[in-house]
């Protein structure tokens, strides 16, 4: 529950004022209704027996009347305000909860980064978002305003009608509902876990489906895939059914605890009217008090049905509202070089396991290092320390002379870019492709760097910087979106360029021209390289051998 209230926390912050405005209006919708019919029932009652003793005449009927229509029109407005103030306070708050999740995913490790699927994340991310607006609005509030509408009622009925009908209606409903939300939640808060579960995967499956048909269909896969999709989608509908079925119990169960209740409020208030205790008509103020009484706990049927799939949502949002606070303690220096590694130790990702120890180098203006050695020796992952998205086990990483993890995170993109094994390509031209990096680059120098990756000739066959890339860069080979990649690190002009296997699929002569492009378009550049061809290796001033 911690998760369900924290997030609730956060939502109410957001618009305070008009949150709590609403929450008070909530109170004053169910205490306007319990009064509303425990003075209707009382009216009635009274307006009787006066008649019936001849008093007819002398009997204020004007006031009492007068009452009720207070009562109905001033719930109607005070619902209609209460929905207006709520609804608005908590949509605002979920578009800035939008916007900080967002945020978070941004400012997320480089390892959850990378195992990150766009479209998955999006969905869960919309998914989650959803589920949480009903934290505040079928859950916490109708939980608050009835517990506070209880305890007006039996304060008011104490006074009114006497303690035994009071605490008999108080008890009754609290740990009658108590007893109908645990077992509800305890049947459906799993199921409706596991619908959000077969929901993303249904959305996961038909995005694959959808993205790979061509690929699906080559291989015979097309049917396969679509049965796998219906049979997600399918399971999702059994337990949303199953769901709703547990929601409808609770709903019978509400209406039954209410007619106990109910009954017990009269049958006890026909034994204090025998007993001479109170009149006929405070014992029916009693009995329509407590019908009334039902309606504030008749909203936590369906919280009850949905509060497993708010609890995770809530969770895997605290998670991603969790930013790394590192204020910056200098500066950054107007240079990065050089960069200097002194007796660095790296771990594996999530592990104590060192994969790089005790490690010096220095990189100047202008030099190329090649960091060699087998797969799984760290060469990659030093690339990722360099660029502060692995941290140092120990050791000092400098650039300028000051610790890497000093920098500010804009400073440190705009002097360092790092080109991994995996680099994305959107749809689009290839000049949208280019100015991702560098908006104000006008088309000479975007024909300039894909003339130092060896593609100038290749896109001006096609249709120039207008050719159209399909979804992550389909319509050019693996080597060409790799390489289209580097020109767009290369229109970076960092002053320190990180290349994991830049040539890797080139043939050695386009290799060599594409290393040459590269040193001639930042001459003064400090580049490292994870190299694994000789065509790399030869091409460095030095390499260091990591293994």
């Amino acid at each position: 529950m911690k998760p369900l209230w924290q997030i609730f926390v956060m939502i109410a912050r957001e618009h305070p004022v008009a949150f709590w405005r609403g929450a008070a209006l909530s109170v004053i919708v169910l205490i306007m209704g319990v009064a509303l019919l425990g003075l209707s029932g009382w009216f009635i009652t009274a307006a009787a027996a006066a008649g019936l003793a001849g008093l007819g005449t002398v009997f204020d009927v004007f006031r009492p009347s007068a009452m009720v229509r207070f009562l109905a029109l001033g719930r109607a407005a005070a619902r209609y305000g209460e929905r207006i103030l709520t609804h608005d306070a908590t949509l605002k708050a979920l578009e800035a909860l939008r916007t900080r999740l967002l945020g978070g995913l941004l400012r997320a490790p480089y390892g959850r980064m990378v195992r990150l699927r766009g479209a998955q994340a999006v969905n869960r991310l919309t998914a989650d978002v959803d589920a949480l607006d009903g934290v505040p609005l079928r859950l916490v509030l109708p939980v608050l305003a009835g517990v506070a509408t209880q305890i007006v009622a039996f304060v008011a009925l104490w006074a009114l009608v006497g303690l035994p009908v009071a605490l008999w209606v108080l008890l009754g409903y609290l740990l009658g509902m108590a007893a109908i939300f645990w077992q509800t939640m305890r049947r459906a808060a799993p199921l409706s876990r596991r619908a959000e579960v077969a929901a993303q995967a249904f959305r996961a499956r038909l995005i694959d489906l959808i993205r790979a048909r061509s690929d699906l269909t080559i291989y015979g896969r097309l049917s396969a895939q679509a049965q796998t999709t219906l049979a997600a989608e399918t399971r999702r509908i059994e337990l949303r059914r199953q769901q709703d079925h547990a929601e409808r119990l609770a709903g019978l169960a509400i209406q039954m605890l209410g007619a106990v209740v109910a009954g017990g409020s009269l049958w006890i208030g026909i034994l204090m009217v025998q007993a001479g205790t109170i009149a006929p008509a405070f014992a029916a103020l009693g009995f329509f008090a407590t019908l009334a009484l039902a309606e504030t706990i008749a909203p936590l049927r369906r919280a009850a049905s949905e509060i497993g799939r708010m609890t995770e949502a809530a969770r895997r949002v605290s998670r991603d509202l969790i930013v790394a606070e590192g204020a910056v303690t200098t500066a950054p220096a107007t240079t990065v070089l050089p960069l200097a590694l002194d007796r660095v130790t790296l771990h594996r990702p999530l592990s104590d396991t060192p994969i790089v120890s005790d490690l010096s180098l220095r990189v100047a203006a202008g030099e190329t290092v090649a960091l060699t050695g087998p797969s799984g020796v760290g060469k990659s992952t030093l690339l990722l320390a360099v660029a502060q998205l692995h941290p140092v086990a120990q050791g000092q990483l400098t650039l300028g002379g000051q610790g890497v993890e000093t920098w500010d995170e804009d400073a440190l993109r705009q002097k360092v870019t790092l080109l991994p094994q995996r680099s994305a390509l959107m749809s689009g031209t290839v000049r949208a492709a280019l100015q991702l990096v560098a908006p104000d680059s006008d088309d000479a120098a975007l024909w300039q760097v894909l003339d130092s990756v060896q593609l100038a000739e290749t896109f001006k066959a096609r249709d120039g910087l207008d050719t159209q890339l399909g979804l992550r860069g389909e319509g050019v080979s693996g080597g060409e979106a790799r390489r289209l990649t580097l020109a767009r690190a290369l229109l970076k002009r960092p002053q320190v360029l990180l290349l994991d296997e830049p040539t890797e699929g080139l043939d050695t002569e386009t290799a060599q021209r594409v290393l040459l492009g590269i040193r001639d378009a930042l001459p003064d550049a400090a580049i490292v390289i994870a190299a694994h061809r000789t065509v790399e290796i030869t091409f460095a001033d030095t390499s260091v051998s990591l293994g």
